[in-house]
């Protein structure tokens, strides 16, 4: 029998101890850099990481905004932990749009039993290009990957990578073991935020790949139409940042509550009933409750179209429509997330921005995620659709060249 819904106060009695746990120790890990491996283990083996999974392959088969709203707790407890995890659960929402059952249930369950996936999919080179390449070896025909990503976010953390490669036919999603003989991931990630994220350099030095490995073909050099995954990925980020204003509010509010001295004011007095000091921290919660709303939004709407997807009734003109809401979403939520950051330093004096307090990492982290996406190219999309009902056009790829070699070993690569 298919488990009950499980419904929003389950899951906080369940996650908030593991969040409490992962707060008290982000600071330290900041100062130290200290990859969150512990953390990590912590979520896997409570569930978190399968909360989307549907219940019958073991998973919590929560709902969007279910899920987002828990992911916004975590990312308030360490900002880093919803991106370390952002390709994993991206990986989860693509399975379930497919309707390859086969495929679903090799990885639901693995994911059920608490295996991860890192990202391996976009590059640092001087133009847009997705230059990794799956050949087949001449002398004994072998499948082999070769190339090199950056922004590999969670690859150290994983059991599994999700690599972005192409065989000049299209391009294709491999899924191979994090361990592969040929496989180096580098903690070489330069941000100067989310620096626990695992960021960093990804190589491939004829990695064996089995035909198996080939989890789908597209291609990149075209818009993503008929999906969900980019208002998906997007809404990760922001439920991070909806996290971090939460994050800004709970460290302002102790600050201010542990202090006997108000500026300008001779000798002991409490800043807590500063007249001033009350609309830093109204506001700072008034942008929490408007950050919060409006990633609940956007979950509901990917919701909504995840059901009609289901029923197969969701249309592209809906599909677009999702990804303006997603991106209008994003000019809102990163503008207030980098107030409250900032405006948090005004409810005290030069002790706030003391290195054992580190907030100064609530800044920090918000700028590097709000960088993933540039902003101002999103709003030129929101407006070019308003104005002439033009689609988002974003292409991460050049198209790819046929392979030169003979036609039949082409077709065997492409039917692998």
């Amino acid at each position: 029998m298919t488990p009950p819904l499980l419904t929003d106060e389950q899951l906080d009695e369940r996650f908030e101890p593991i969040y409490d746990h992962i707060a008290q120790g982000a600071i330290e890990r900041e100062q130290q850099r200290a990859l969150a491996h512990e953390p990590v283990r912590w979520l896997k083996d409570a569930g978190f990481t399968a909360l989307r999974v549907p219940r019958r392959y073991g998973g919590g088969g929560v709902t969007l905004p279910q899920f987002f709203r828990q992911l916004s707790k975590l990312g308030a407890a360490d900002s880093n932990l919803p991106q370390i995890l952002r390709a994993h659960f991206g990986f989860i929402e693509y399975r379930l749009e497919d309707r390859d059952e086969a495929q679903r249930a090799r990885w639901f369950e693995r994911i059920a039993a608490g295996e991860t996936l890192g990202a391996a999919t976009s590059e640092r080179t001087d133009k847009t290009h997705n230059s990794a390449v799956l050949r087949r070896d001449a002398s004994t025909g072998a499948l082999l990957l070769d190339g090199e990503k950056y922004y590999s976010t969670g690859a150290l953390y994983a059991d599994w990578l999700s690599v972005a490669a192409h065989d000049d036919e299209s391009d294709l999603t491999l899924v191979i073991a994090a361990n592969s003989p040929g496989v180096s991931r580098l903690d070489d990630w330069d941000g100067f935020g989310q620096r626990l994220t695992a960021s960093g350099t990804t190589r491939f030095e004829s990695v064996p790949v089995t035909p198996d490995a080939i989890i789908s073909r597209y291609r990149a050099s075209e818009p993503r139409r008929n999906s969900s995954l980019t208002a998906f990925y997007q809404t990760v980020h922001l439920a991070t940042l909806a996290g971090i204003v939460q994050a800004v509010l709970r460290d302002s509010v102790e600050f201010v509550q542990g202090r006997t001295r108000t500026f300008g004011v001779a000798g002991q007095s409490s800043p807590r009933d500063n007249p001033l000091v009350h609309r830093v921290v109204g506001r700072l919660a008034s942008l929490g409750y408007s950050t919060r709303a409006i990633v609940d939004a956007v979950a509901h709407g990917l919701e909504r179209l995840h059901e009609r997807r289901a029923e197969g009734e969701a249309t592209t003109d809906e599909y677009i429509a999702l990804d303006i809401e997603a991106y209008e979403a994003q000019q809102i939520v990163i503008e207030q997330t980098l107030e409250a950051t900032t405006l948090m330093f005004e409810v005290g004096g030069a002790s706030a921005t003391s290195e054992a307090r580190r907030f100064d990492r609530h800044w920090r982290n918000a700028r590097t995620i709000a960088s993933h996406n540039p902003a101002g190219q999103r709003e030129a999309a929101i407006g070019n659709f308003h104005l002439n009902a033009a689609p988002p056009e974003e292409r991460f790829s050049l198209p790819h060249a046929r392979q030169a070699v003979p036609d039949e070993a082409a077709q065997s690569v492409a039917q692998a």
